[in-house]
């Protein structure tokens, strides 16, 4: 039997993949994979906003960054499994797609949601992380390189 912190730590992983995903993603990899299932509306998506926190160095004394428009979303599916959603800016349809992957995680059909939406995203996001260092690097400027002129 897992941990419950195991399991709370990869549903963690798995929603913030999802929330972080670009738009029409999940939506696509999922219909590709697995049919829609039925569900009943906990709560129907929803577009509002969030305050964004931030810390000077990672570690001061925290302050109000700024707002993020945010879509969120609960559903039921029929067997009992529950999802939530919450995706980056007013995206109701794929808000939509992230819950009902994440209450099918819920399910046997884990692994291949694994293998065929979460996988392909995660390798994604990788890639994009990659190029987005890659960018970054190009800029570097190493100062130790450089002459300093003392005898």
């Amino acid at each position: 039997m897992k941990d419950l912190s195991d399991q709370e730590a990869e549903r963690k992983a798995w929603m913030g993949l999802m929330a972080k995903a670009p738009e029409g993603r999940v939506a696509a990899l999922l219909d590709a994979a697995w049919t829609r299932p039925a569900f009943t509306w906990l709560r129907a998506p929803e577009i509002g906003s969030v305050m964004l926190r931030g810390r000077m160095g990672g570690t001061g004394a925290p302050f109000n960054l700024g707002e993020m428009t945010v879509t969120r979303c609960a559903l039921r599916l029929t067997t009992g499994e529950v999802g939530h959603a919450y995706v980056q800016g007013r995206r109701k349809a794929d808000a939509e797609a992230a819950a009902l992957v994440d209450a099918l995680m819920q399910t046997d059909a884990a692994t291949t949601l694994r293998q065929a939406v979460l996988d392909p995203l995660r390798a994604e996001r990788a890639t994009r992380t990659e190029a987005r260092a890659a960018k970054a690097a190009a800029t570097k400027v190493d100062f130790f390189t450089m002459v300093r002129g003392e005898d």
